[in-house]
């Protein structure tokens, strides 16, 4: 069997043993003795369309109830197969996709402002009011972030863990009283509503998510806040006006590989002379590289993950100057592993807001992308931008870490 013999030649350390449709068992590795992974292939066309293209074939088989992982999560699995892995491919075949999808994501990029709003749409705005009940599932309570955190230990909760990447921005923002901030893609408006409790400022959040305006405007008039935090549904290429700080968070991986200079030159324009921008984002320590072909077709449509040459390349020819770099490596990980675990404590009620299908789809999702951080080659890129280095205390990171 195909994909028998792919197991196999995929672990080198542990194992599974597969079930086909037939009932036929084949031991691939060295699967545990006393609790082996069972993997059960209910539909007997997966034994070679799992050949040619596994990256896409396997997510849609489980979300399908057609693959079966038994003494197992799909969590679990996923970490074994990405361990043994590392950075490489599954298949030649699935090398040959990734790279024709690289190809294609480079021609067809273009994610200019209805299709970036559309695409905006198609995942934080799922659902419409089942999709904003989704998320209180799983993100922390206190700040709604839906980004990478920042454990400073690993006993830390997923609500401090955000709460430290917070003040981490805010620090390497050196914020000072009155000034006018911008937040590109403010999500649910957390950071937002932060700074300018800390930094008694006033800040603008500008988002292509209904959803996520509205709530934002919601929770402004809750705060009481109105007159110091605005929120706008518009797009980032949109915004007038000149700011003393620019932050954007988890932004940059929805833009597309033509419109890096667009929106660093975007950046440069609106900040001012003496300001001090940040940007936060996944990126890749290899090429750069559209999402797998799962979650470009169910999670996020029209995203890519950069390089840091990607980035760094446009970001010289605007005229901005990187004045520091930081990677944060393990920490999405965590993360997503926490989003999981509170995601499947209630996989009940996500399945009376959507159904099976739905659980299974956001269970892969993040599973896969907490064992691709974990084993493969995705970090997460913070980069301090100014216009010149008067911008920023001259004792360099002294200020991000008293």
């Amino acid at each position: 069997m195909m994909v028998a013999r792919l197991f196999s030649k995929i672990f080198k350390s542990e194992g599974i043993i597969l079930i086909d449709y037939s009932g036929q068992k084949y031991i691939c590795g060295n699967p545990n003795k006393d609790k082996p992974i069972i993997v059960k292939l209910l539909k007997k066309n997966l034994n070679y369309k799992l050949i040619l293209n596994p990256d896409l074939v396997f997510p849609e088989a489980y979300m399908n109830g057609e693959i079966i992982i038994e003494n197992a999560s799909l969590s679990e699995f996923l970490n074994l197969v990405f361990k043994n892995i590392g950075r490489g491919e599954i298949t030649k075949s699935a090398y040959l996709i990734k790279k024709i999808l690289q190809f294609w994501r480079f021609v067809s990029n273009y994610n200019f402002p209805l299709k970036s709003k559309k695409d905006i749409q198609h995942h934080y705005d799922v659902g419409g009011v089942k999709g904003e009940k989704l998320y209180d599932i799983f993100l922390d309570k206190k700040h709604r972030q839906y980004s990478c955190a920042y454990f400073k230990n690993p006993n830390e909760t997923l609500e401090e863990a955000q709460q430290n990447k917070i003040d981490h921005i805010i620090k390497k923002l050196n914020i000072k009283p009155g000034q006018k901030i911008l937040d590109i893609g403010c999500g649910w408006g957390g950071l937002a509503f932060e700074i300018a409790k800390q930094k008694d400022c006033e800040v603008t959040g500008v988002s292509l998510s209904e959803n996520q305006i509205k709530y934002c405007k919601t929770k402004a008039h809750e705060k009481k806040m109105d007159n110091q935090v605005n929120f706008d549904l518009v797009d980032y290429r949109h915004v007038k006006g000149k700011f003393d700080r620019i932050v954007s968070v988890g932004m940059a991986e929805h833009l597309g590989k033509k419109f890096y200079k667009t929106y660093f030159k975007k950046i440069f324009n609106l900040l001012k002379d003496d300001g001090i921008g940040l940007v936060h984002t996944i990126g890749s320590i290899d090429s750069p590289q559209p999402p797998a072909p799962f979650i470009q077709k169910y999670i996020f449509p029209g995203g890519i993950v950069p390089s840091l040459s990607d980035l760094i390349s446009p970001i010289e020819k605007t005229g901005l100057i990187v004045n520091d770099i930081e990677t944060l490596i393990r920490h999405y990980d965590k993360t997503l592993e926490g989003w999981l675990k509170r995601f499947l404590s209630k996989k009940a009620e996500v399945k009376d807001l959507f159904d099976q299908k739905f659980v299974r789809c956001w269970e892969m999702y993040f599973a896969s992308c907490a064992a691709a951080f974990k084993h493969r080659d995705l970090v997460v890129f913070q980069l301090q931008l100014v216009k010149n280095f008067n911008s920023i205390p001259s004792n360099r990171r002294d200020y991000i870490y008293s």
